[in-house]
């Protein structure tokens, strides 16, 4: 099948906005996983004084968990996704937090406010992107010397077991899920979206490639182990 990109991606999310928060509950993963990756910012002082994006926040799961994370931190969130973001909104926020309708590709030159930011979470953002590589150095340009980025993704290790893992889970949840929605097309795009996407060490290594050079590769723990990864990424000092 081919993958979904860009406007087309951005409107199945759209459609998908009202059940996705529901769906995504039905991973008891998927939560905590968020939460431990965004604790390996390891953001000081509960993130005071600190500019931090949520780069494709979705419904805000991820925004919550930056919020965590760092409570003091002053954190953007921007998904292309309007519909996401309408449901992200009708949640209860501190003013330390806003949400901008961007597009990863479009973020260095749509917002003049855009940057220099302390640190950078992007979940589950990277393998929908039609270009990795290009958002990949404007998240670099973005960060000051030293910064930090906590990348959250589906990426398999590599292993066929885990592949193989992937494929059913697929087929006998998520696909399923997302049709009772009327979603069908979105979910299996996420489905092929892992499967043509980077395994977790060429990501790595395309991350490196990027500019970042201090790049580390963490599994999610539980079910999703081999299937979920963090990468954690530095930029050079000043």
């Amino acid at each position: 099948m081919t993958l979904l990109r860009d406007h087309d991606l951005a409107h199945a999310f759209d459609h998908a906005s009202l059940s996705y928060d529901r769906l995504t509950a039905l991973n008891p993963g998927y939560r905590g996983d968020l939460i431990r990756s965004a604790d390996r910012l390891r953001l000081p002082d509960g993130g005071r004084g600190l500019r931090v994006l949520d780069l494709g926040c979705g419904t805000g799961a991820s925004t919550r968990a930056l919020l965590r994370a760092a409570p003091l931190a002053r954190i953007t969130a921007v998904d292309a996704s309007a519909g996401m973001l309408e449901r992200a909104r009708t949640k209860r926020w501190p003013p330390n937090v806003r949400f901008l309708h961007r597009s990863a590709e479009a973020l260095r030159t749509a917002d003049r406010d855009a940057g220099p930011y302390d640190a950078v979470f992007a979940a589950y953002l990277f393998r929908n992107v039609t270009a990795p590589d290009p958002v990949l150095e404007s998240v670099r340009a973005l960060l000051r010397p030293g910064g930090r980025l906590v990348a959250h993704e589906y990426t398999l290790s590599g292993s066929p077991a885990h592949r193989a893992l992937w494929n059913a889970v697929c087929r006998g949840v998520i696909i399923p899920a997302g049709t009772l929605t009327g979603d069908r097309a979105l979910y299996r795009h996420l489905w092929r979206s892992v499967l043509d996407f980077d395994t977790a060490p060429a990501f790595a290594a395309r991350i490196g490639r990027a500019g970042f050079p201090f790049v580390r590769t963490a599994p999610a723990a539980g079910w999703q182990t081999g299937l979920v990864h963090t990468f954690l990424a530095r930029t050079e000092a000043a």
